[in-house]
């Protein structure tokens, strides 16, 4: 299905990768989804953080084996490096990893746990669909990391995350009060619900209700009573 955004929803993707091949077909197949939507691309890391510094978009769809600069080598190290820094500068920016070195996004970890734009991950196995999936979630404001070999050992579940659930589900308060009782954004609140949701494998699916399977999977891990 396209997915027809207004412009203030969706005004700019950039998609990142060094083949020509890879990367006009991975805009076609976004073009194709999002028909509205303004595409520009880059080749290497440095051209990325011309493109987004000039003009920041609202989705940024990436591989990870990318070159520094023109004339440089590939290196999975570099699109590592490049997510470091967009997700410190631009700390809501959306973001795809479209790569065959999901890995080694365990290395940054911390840094997706904390970044409170969408996250997604799509190994580039995934089928079409899947990966314009993970596009759509990110755009959601969602994080997915499973696809991540070992970043999630055992269930880590942070104190205000826990906040969250224990408001919403034994004191029934919506979004809006619960960030007044914690003292913080309502955008802060739907990243707190988009990472526990991450770490409780809950994702969004059709006719069911992504709170209602948040808190099934919260009762089962002990989380809440």
């Amino acid at each position: 299905m396209k997915q027809i955004l207004s412009e203030k929803a969706l005004t700019k993707i950039l998609v990142i990768d060094d083949h020509e091949l890879v990367l006009g077909g991975t805009v076609e197949v976004l073009r194709k989804h999002y028909p509205d939507a303004e595409f520009i691309t880059a080749i290497n890391a440095e051209n990325a953080l011309n493109q987004i510094t000039l003009s920041p978009p609202d989705l940024v769809v990436m591989d990870l084996s990318i070159p520094e600069h023109s004339g440089a080598t590939a290196r999975p190290d570099t699109g590592v490096q490049l997510l470091r820094i967009l997700m410190k500068d631009y700390q809501n920016l959306n973001l795809v990893v479209q790569s065959a070195h999901v890995r080694t996004l365990v290395r940054i970890r911390p840094d997706i746990d904390t970044h409170k734009g969408g996250f997604t991950v799509a190994d580039k196995s995934l089928t079409t669909k899947e990966m314009l999936t993970r596009a759509d979630w990110a755009l959601q404001g969602l994080t997915h990391t499973k696809d991540i070999k070992g970043i999630h050992s055992g269930l880590e579940v942070k104190p205000e995350w826990l906040r969250v659930l224990t408001l919403a589900f034994e004191e029934g308060l919506q979004d809006k009060t619960i960030a007044a009782r914690m003292c913080i954004s309502e955008r802060m609140v739907r990243h707190y619900w988009s990472k526990l949701q991450d770490a409780l494998d809950v994702y969004p699916e059709d006719g069911r209700n992504i709170r209602i399977q948040t808190e099934m999977r919260a009762r089962e891990e002990g989380l809440i009573d």
